[in-house]
């Protein structure tokens, strides 16, 4: 009833094996390079493995992808375990697991983030879990303060590495109706008027000679200087000058 299935392993068909039957395979591993004994490691420790994936409660992707960042760790773990020296493997393994899982964790999101900033962001993290501990959830200025830095470069690392959310995600719903987070977010650019606005403007360009709609498109749309408009069409600056002031006082007299 207890049982954990995770990347389809039954948890309950994983042997129980004891500190010196580790050591036991490890040094048969490292001293023959026995594969098999390596498979059996691997298989000795994936409870290991999920007790440390239960720790990231937060994450909010798959946990079979965590396991699968964490048995990487395992496996570092044992390829780089010294047999000579008289430390138990799981004091070994946690940190190189817990490692691989984190590093998952901090560059597996949807979107690109350069390494600098994963990298202050992961600080960031850290800090709230010091502070979480002490204090309960700090704020971004409580976690600034503990990493002396600006608090908008929290929140803009924090931000960077935070999972994308879907504008079609439901952010209410009750039997009839489903409010999506779209619904949610205010348009300030296309709005009713604006669009009016658009196809006002859109009529009065077309109601001018083409040289002098050609003129405006490149000044006012593309952005170019009378120069660069003049040696573009073959026509010198000061006839730019002069159409450009024409057609301008034309749009006038039609908005009007």
């Amino acid at each position: 009833m207890s049982a954990v299935v995770i990347c389809g392993l039954d948890t309950n068909t994983l042997p129980k094996v004891s500190a010196k039957e580790c050591r036991a395979l490890l040094e048969e591993y490292h001293n023959g390079g026995d594969d098999q004994a390596k498979q059996q490691l691997i298989m000795n420790n994936v409870r290991l493995v999920l007790s440390l994936v239960g720790r990231f409660h937060d994450y909010k992707g798959s946990k079979d992808d965590l396991f699968q960042a964490g048995c990487v760790g395992l496996i570092k773990a044992i390829d780089n375990f010294n047999i000579q020296l008289n430390v138990q493997f799981s004091t070994y393994a946690v940190p190189m697991i817990l490692g691989e899982i984190r590093r998952f964790v901090r560059e597996g999101t949807g979107v690109k983030v350069n390494r600098a900033t994963r990298d202050v962001a992961y600080r960031c993290m850290q800090a709230r879990e010091r502070l979480s501990t002490a204090n309960g959830v700090p704020s971004l200025v409580e976690i600034a303060e503990e990493l002396d830095m600006p608090v908008y470069t929290v929140v803009s690392a924090l931000d960077a590495v935070a999972d994308p959310v879907s504008l079609y995600s439901p952010v209410y719903a009750d039997d009839e109706d489903c409010l999506l987070l779209m619904d949610q977010i205010s348009d300030t650019v296309n709005t009713e008027d604006n669009m009016l606005q658009d196809i006002i403007i859109k009529d009065v360009l077309e109601g001018l000679p083409e040289k002098e709609r050609n003129i405006i498109k490149l000044r006012y749309v593309t952005g170019k200087t009378q120069m660069e408009v003049s040696e573009e069409i073959s026509i010198s600056q000061a006839q730019v000058s002069r159409l450009e002031k024409n057609a301008l006082a034309k749009i006038r007299r039609m908005l009007e």
